[in-house]
């Protein structure tokens, strides 16, 4: 397809794309011009959504809020406002003032409004009010409520009729939603604009209220569970303390071990003294003699009991001090006795109780001080080990005491925790509450004047869509248009060659037997060149052969007209021409020529029948035949057939066989097999149908003997392009 085509289309339906138009305008125009004048109101909501200034008690508030949130947000207010509660409220508001207001409807009254009387109107009043004031829709089950729905429906007041006017926006980025309604009453439209915002702030306020209430009731009474089973907690821990007399399990625990770790810490220090008080006193007995021992002991032994005695008295304080913890009170006795007993010691001393003669005065006084060193930290060991075991008994003790408190502590970690969240949930809803953004409408609708006229914005506008479809319905018609209009589309399609193309002879249906006359040279004369071009090509397809079989893929081709053409053509260069006409079904050109020779008579094998042929040059002659159901092999043979045709080949320079179309199957093919060259006719503007595309196998299987197409009937002017 090329787009010249199209246009070509467009020129071809000029007439069409420029009426059709004007008329719709023209109706358009009659229709707009009733049209009444619109008038426009709009009003404003400040939302608060992300206005900062109003987000001040909001401990929590986040300046840049997701925009996505926002849009939610915004989005979710708007639907809001089409609910049909909140717009049934405006239609009520609409009506009551019309039912109200007779005279001065906002609307043109229509059939149902004028024929209510006085006491349904009084009823309708009442009704709507009623609905008004509990935001209640009509109920259509109600046989009366379903009549004053119909009422505000043909008033055009509901809420599908409203919606069609009503545009509701948020004004760029900003903190504001815009209402804004378009009606024939200016007053109406303020009226719409200024109910809805404030019906629309009306439920939105009551149903934020109601649903904070819930939710601080709700956190009301949850707290108080939360604080209740927290006490319970707490008192449980008490009662446990008191029950097994627990203070503080941390220091006492702390204590305990404390002083365990003092009372292992000095039996160390104990145990370490033993062992190097023995190992002292072994040194010292090793330097005495058995007789000094004897002189000693007996010497000392009045001495040792004192001293004994006293020691004695030291375990006993000693271990009184150990098991009081080390208590201060008993640090000054056992100081005192321990310096008594340093005093009897060095009493020994003073008496010349060891023998003069020996040195070992020393080394028995220094004995009698290990011993005594010695045995204090033997009891100091035992003393501390007992109080060990006292200390470990009552840490044990405190053990599963620890155990069942830290259970306890944990519960009372966890209630406190539910109470506390509890608690800041509660005061912040509860201040949210009380301090909640309300919305509020900053601009009120005014009835306001008219706005410009569209009309004749409509009417261009009708003009171009009108134009515009009749475009696309002649692109269409082009687009899905198969037929070949041009010889390259006939080319393209059937991949055969092409001899060249014929244009459609003016007029109605020619006269074979005045299509030549001096009357229609004019409008012969540009088909006269094409067939001179046509019969060009033959000659070169012929290469010196004579016999030329003209056939189309259907009837009514226009291929008689081309071969009796033809025949025309080449009488005018001098050629003995002979016509035949082949189609024994439709013999055409026998009807038009009326012949005195017929091809039965000439191919019928009959002896003794002798044809006298009529040959001049510069004429044409013709074969006609008496038609019927009968061909060619069936008047004579094949070999036959083909002496005559030898025959008429030497007296004839050109032979043209006008066949029956190929869709007679072998009543056209038998003539192709006597040809040398077979032309085949196109009738221009029609579709190659699929029965078609059959014989086109055939006509490529003849090969060589096959010369081209001739595209008949066609509008296409090589010299305009």
């Amino acid at each position: 397809m090329e787009i010249g085509n199209f246009f070509k289309l467009l020129k071809k339906y000029i007439l069409i794309l420029i009426l059709v138009p004007i008329v719709a305008t023209a109706v358009a125009f009659f229709f707009i011009k009733k049209l009444p004048d619109a008038y426009a109101s709009h009003a404003q909501i400040a939302t608060g959504i992300i206005d900062a200034s109003r987000h001040l008690l909001d401990k929590d508030a986040n300046v840049n809020v997701q925009e996505q949130q926002v849009l939610s947000e915004f989005s979710n207010l708007m639907a809001i406002m089409k609910l049909k509660k909140i717009l049934n409220q405006v239609s009520y508001t609409a009506i009551l003032h019309d039912l109200k207001n007779p005279n001065e409807t906002y609307r043109k009254p229509s059939k149902e409004f004028l024929e209510i009387n006085d006491g349904e109107r009084e009823n309708a009043i009442k009704t709507f009010q009623y609905k008004f004031d509990h935001l209640e829709a009509l109920s259509l089950y109600s046989p009366e409520e379903k009549k004053l729905d119909a009422l505000l429906r043909s008033m055009k007041y509901d809420d599908v009729a409203l919606l069609k006017d009503l545009l509701i926006f948020r004004d760029d980025e900003s903190d504001f939603i815009s209402i804004s309604y378009d009606s024939e009453n200016p007053q109406l439209s303020a009226t719409v604009v200024n109910v809805l915002c404030a019906q629309f702030i009306s439920y939105y306020t009551k149903t934020v209220k109601a649903n904070e209430s819930n939710a601080v009731a709700f956190l009301s009474t949850l707290l108080d569970k939360k604080r209740t089973a927290l006490n319970d907690k707490t008192a449980q821990l008490q009662q446990y303390k008191i029950d097994n007399g627990i203070i503080n399990l941390d220091e006492q625990s702390k204590e305990i071990f404390a002083q365990m770790m003092t009372y292992n810490t000095k039996k160390q220090e104990a145990e370490k003294d033993i062992a190097s008080y023995e190992g002292a006193l072994k040194n010292i007995e090793n330097k005495f003699n058995p007789n000094d021992r004897k002189y000693v002991e007996a010497t000392v032994s009045k001495y040792n009991q004192t001293v004994t005695a006293t020691q004695d008295q030291l375990h006993v304080m000693l271990n009184k001090y150990i098991r009081s913890n080390y208590n201060p009170v008993y640090k000054p006795i056992v100081d005192s006795l321990q310096n008594e007993l340093t005093s009897q010691i060095h009493q020994t001393d003073d008496k010349y109780v060891t023998s003069p003669l020996t040195h070992v005065d020393d080394l028995v006084k220094q004995k009698l001080t290990l011993e005594v060193s010695r045995d204090l930290a033997k009891y100091s060991i035992k003393s501390i080990n007992d109080e060990v075991g006292i200390l470990n008994a009552k840490f044990n003790r405190l053990v599963p005491f620890d155990a069942k408190v830290k259970t306890y502590n944990f519960d009372i970690d966890i209630a406190s925790k539910e109470y506390l969240d509890v608690l800041n949930k509660y005061n912040e809803t509860n201040l949210k509450s009380n301090f909640s953004i309300k919305l509020v409408q900053v601009e009120a609708g005014a009835p306001e004047a008219a706005q410009p006229s569209k009309k004749m914005i409509l009417i261009a506008l009708c003009f171009i869509v009108t134009l515009f479809v009749c475009v696309f319905v002649l692109f269409m018609m082009f687009y899905l248009d198969k037929s070949i209009k041009q010889p390259a589309d006939l080319v393209n399609k059937t991949q055969l060659p092409l001899l060249g193309y014929l244009n459609r002879i003016p007029g109605a249906s020619p006269d074979l037997r005045k299509l030549w006359d001096v009357e229609n040279r004019d409008k012969m004369q540009h088909f006269k060149e094409l067939l001179r071009s046509i019969r060009f090509e033959i000659d070169q397809e012929l290469r010196g052969e004579k016999i030329i079989a003209v056939t189309s893929l259907g009837p009514n081709e226009g291929k008689t007209l081309f071969a009796t053409s033809l025949a025309y053509s080449y009488s005018m260069i001098n050629k003995k021409v002979l016509l035949i006409d082949g189609n024994f079904d439709k013999p055409d050109l026998t009807q038009a020529t009326h012949p005195t020779m017929y091809l039965e008579d000439y191919f019928k094998n009959n002896p003794y029948y002798d044809y006298t042929l009529e040959v001049n040059s510069g004429s044409a002659a013709v074969f006609g035949n008496h038609a019927g159901d009968v061909t060619l092999l069936e008047i004579g043979d094949e070999a036959f057939i083909k002496t005559r045709f030898d025959d008429l080949r030497s007296k004839y320079d050109i032979i043209i066989i006008d066949t029956a179309p190929l869709s007679a199957l072998n009543k056209s093919k038998e003539w192709l097999l006597f040809a040398n060259k077979t032309v085949t006719v196109f009738e221009a503007n029609k579709e190659l149908s699929n029965s078609q595309k059959v014989h086109l196998a055939f006509l490529k299987n003849l090969g060589t003997k096959y010369g081209g197409w001739v595209l008949n009937k066609t509008s296409f002017d090589k010299k305009r392009g």
